[in-house]
């Protein structure tokens, strides 16, 4: 796949180079700050962009703010956010503004090459790919707004995974449950939530939106 990526630490840029250029992807285009980004974007339309948060020439959330404007400007295009730290606001954001092709990881995560590589192909195959750090802390801030306090134990779980972006059938697996049940939890959530699917959007993706947003 074509790839861009956006990270200002040298070290850790020329690292993701290698590494997905090992795996056999095009690196299109490497660069150090937002307004690149947003420029590299523009002349080569990748399948995906890989971007981190803080970046110059603010150095606080211009790669995040970026990330939502490629979606807004260019939605063909995935996006892969990492970010050392959490950052509420943008997070329900990014998953708030489509219904696919993003994602969001920490950095610890791209020490677990798998786990990259892997959400990498997620995102640009137009899945989701949220770390569960980051859909934990969001869940915790939003735990208390009703509805939601209606879900079972099992059914927050089983929406917690659908907010990383895991299809039923690894919701199941990860879970240790039968398909058949995380369909069923899936349902029971969509019915609490009061999710009927009349609008023609799609109930997993407005279940997940509902849960983050509050």
């Amino acid at each position: 796949m074509r790839v861009i990526l956006a990270e200002d630490s040298t070290l850790l840029r020329e690292g993701l180079i290698r590494l997905l250029a090992e795996e056999g992807h095009d690196v299109v285009a490497a660069v150090g700050t937002a307004p690149e980004l947003l420029k590299a974007t523009e002349e080569h339309r990748p399948d995906i962009v890989v971007t981190d948060v803080r970046m110059p020439p603010d150095h606080r959330d211009d790669g995040m703010r970026a990330a939502l404007k490629i979606r807004e400007q260019w939605p063909d295009v995935s996006v892969l956010v990492l970010s050392q730290y959490v950052e509420n606001r943008y997070a329900t954001e990014l998953i708030t503004s489509t219904g696919g092709k993003v994602g969001y990881l920490l950095k610890d995560r791209v020490a677990q090459v798998d786990q990259f590589l892997e959400a990498l192909d997620r995102v640009a195959q137009g899945g989701a790919a949220f770390d569960p750090e980051v859909v934990r802390r969001l869940l915790t801030r939003t735990s208390h707004v009703n509805p939601l306090e209606t879900l079972t134990k099992r059914e927050k779980d089983v929406l917690e995974l659908m907010a990383q972006g895991l299809t039923n059938t690894r919701i199941s697996e990860t879970l240790h449950i039968s398909l058949s049940a995380t369909e069923k939890h899936a349902n029971s959530i969509f019915d609490k939530l009061g999710l009927t699917g009349e609008s023609g959007l799609s109930r997993r993706v407005l279940a997940v939106v509902r849960y983050l947003s509050g």
